[in-house]
């Protein structure tokens, strides 16, 4: 593998590390990137090529991890029981169990459907419906949103809630629906604010991201070569330390600007590449 093609795969790590927690749809954008312009499929095969795009996921997993690190040690049951006084630790707090009910409808649903998704909806022109019927329901959900919203906090999110958000993220199944854009808007629309519904989308991607890349590498493992192995590589790092600048600025950012920003710049991505594309 050249280094013109090392090139490509820092690229597409930049394009997933900088989008994944966007609610712009990071498998839409590397999907419009390589189809336009980079052509992984060329030297990788349209298998290992659409299994890259989700393995690189894994960098962005990783800088959620880190980012998170406090949160999942408490979810994990690893933190101390007991305070400082020896009193049990009682409080309501965000459990692992409102993480799996949250992720049951997409799981359910992407197990089903994944060879489906696989074949048919890797493509410019299903990205592009997906980012425009999403941006749409990105701008119902800030103009519906409660104005003063009461769960501010994933500490007070309620198991009806996971659970609803769960159902919404399964329209993200669509590329360039967005999963964050789909899980944020539905935090938003059951009464989170954005920054406590992002917090719950971010935590929520680890199983669920880790998850659908094992199965692919596993399904797709027969399409790996040694000589792919250094642009898989390569790409993780570009997306690892591009998700880990991402993710800290848009935590700040969100709550100030909401999510019909983020669905401007979507309308005017898909309006661009449909002239520029067909």
């Amino acid at each position: 593998m050249d280094f013109v093609e090392l090139i490509k795969a820092i690229i597409l790590g930049l394009v997933e590390g900088l989008t994944e927690f966007a609610p712009v749809s990071s498998t839409g954008h590397m999907i419009l990137v390589d189809d336009m312009w980079l052509k992984s499929t060329e030297f990788l095969g349209q298998y290992a090529a659409n299994t890259f795009k989700i393995v690189i996921q894994l960098g962005s997993i990783l800088a959620v991890v880190i980012v998170f690190k406090d949160r999942f040690i408490d979810l994990l049951g690893l933190n101390r029981i007991f305070n400082k006084k020896g009193e049990v630790y009682n409080r309501e707090h965000l459990k692992l169990t409102h993480i799996i009910v949250g992720l049951i409808p997409a799981g359910v649903l992407g197990l089903l459907f994944e060879d489906y998704i696989d074949e048919n909806l890797f493509t410019t022109k299903t990205v592009l419906i997906g980012l425009l019927i999403g941006a749409f329901f990105m701008i119902a959900a800030d103009l519906l949103r409660s104005k003063n919203p009461k769960v501010v906090s994933v500490d007070q999110i309620t198991y009806k809630q996971a659970f609803s958000v769960g159902l919404i993220q399964c329209l993200s199944l669509w590329p360039g629906f967005s999963r964050s854009g789909a899980t944020i808007s539905g935090g938003v629309l059951v009464g989170m604010n954005h920054r406590t519904a992002s917090d719950f989308t971010f935590i929520m991607a680890v199983p669920i991201m880790a998850g659908a890349s094992f199965l692919s590498l596993i399904k797709n493992w027969e399409y790996f070569t040694l000589d792919a192995l250094p642009f898989f590589i390569v790409g993780f790092i570009s997306a690892f330390v591009f998700a880990l600048i991402s993710i800290r600025f848009f935590l700040k950012l969100i709550n100030k600007v909401k999510l019909i920003p983020f669905a401007i710049y979507r309308i005017i991505l898909v309006i661009v590449i449909y002239f520029l594309y067909f």
